[in-house]
């Protein structure tokens, strides 16, 4: 092959090379479909975040309600009071009024004319000014009853439109979070799990408006190396004084849950390790934790329970849960 001719092929291989290897891979490229995230990953993360939003707004709506109520109580106590006192007075002002549009005020003018002597006439006049006295008492009372029940109506019907408020953003939740469960198999509920006579907990601290305030992972873990939340550890210390002492493990590195941000335990059903129930005394465990939790969750600040592939969240209730854990081998306990 002449010089020439091989500068002019050379190039022209090349082309040609590059051009059928470009045709493959250009056509595989248009034909293969962009790859789609994991769906446990997306919807774990979608989840975990729903319920961490939900859960906490949810709970601070059913706070502020209960607080709302029993405003509306002390005040509808404070009307009923001024109710029944405008109720005594009236009568008694309805009559100083008749009898004084009837002869008139009486004045010193009044009770001198009609004074026989001066000690007579000091009667009178002292007589008077306590009559007066007595009266514009009554008028004042009245008034101030008929003030405090218009303050105690107005405040009470403002808190009926709080109450209303509340109970909005409580069903909101309860809608939302019934979303996000749809996407990981939730159905409808169910109260199969919860049937245990459960101890009281001590409650954890809560801010002044009766809500939870947020907590880092400050607490040493008792079951691992790591940390967890102040009112994590309280919630475990309390678990354990109702007398669940078996296997448990919180603080966990990775994941998209409340474990590693020091917020979740796992309740085993063993002394050591993890294994799913086979005895009906292990179910029964698994069943009484559960109940315990459950019945404890205002007390204690609990975002959501899972036990033997069911799923426990204050909006929602029980229902079915399909995750990468069925779940048979112990209670998982997030904390808000």
């Amino acid at each position: 092959m002449t010089a020439p001719l091989r500068r002019w092929f050379t190039p022209a291989l090349a082309l040609l090379t590059a051009s059928l290897l470009l045709v493959p891979f250009s056509a595989a490229a248009q034909a293969a479909p962009a790859t789609p995230p994991a769906p446990a990953e997306s919807d774990g993360q979608l989840l975990s975040e729903v319920l961490e939003q939900t859960g906490r707004r949810f709970l601070d709506a059913k706070a502020a309600l209960e607080a709302s109520k029993k405003r509306q109580g002390v005040l509808a106590a404070e009307l009923q009071k001024a109710e029944a006192q405008i109720e005594e007075l009236t009568p008694q002002v309805t009559e100083i009024a008749t009898r004084t549009y009837r002869t008139g005020k009486l004045g010193a003018v009044s009770v001198l004319l009609n004074s026989a002597s001066p000690d007579s006439f000091l009667q009178r006049a002292v007589a008077l000014d306590e009559m007066n006295a007595v009266n514009d008492q009554k008028l004042h009372e009245l008034n101030a009853a008929r003030e405090l029940a218009d303050r105690a109506k107005a405040l009470a019907d403002a808190e009926v439109k709080e109450q209303e408020k509340q109970q909005a953003v409580i069903a909101r939740q309860k809608s939302d979070a019934e979303k996000a469960f749809a996407l990981v198999g939730g159905k409808k509920l169910t109260n199969g799990l919860v049937s245990a006579t459960s101890a009281v907990a001590a409650p954890a601290p809560r801010t002044a408006s009766g809500g939870w305030p947020k907590e880092s992972c400050s607490k040493n873990d008792p079951t691992t190396s790591g940390c967890i939340t102040p009112r994590t550890l309280h919630a475990y210390n309390e678990v354990k004084k109702a007398g669940f002492n078996l296997f448990v493990g919180c603080h966990r590195n990775g994941g998209p849950f409340e474990h590693p941000k020091g917020r979740a335990c796992d309740w085993s059903l063993l002394k050591s390790g993890f294994a799913p129930a086979s005895t009906n005394a292990q179910r029964l465990y698994g069943n009484n934790l559960t109940a315990f939790l459950v019945r404890n969750a205002d007390r204690l600040g609990i975002l959501y329970v899972i036990w033997y592939r069911q799923i426990w969240f204050p909006a929602t209730g029980w229902q079915s849960y399909s995750g990468e854990s069925d779940h048979t081998d112990h209670v998982h306990m997030s904390m808000l």
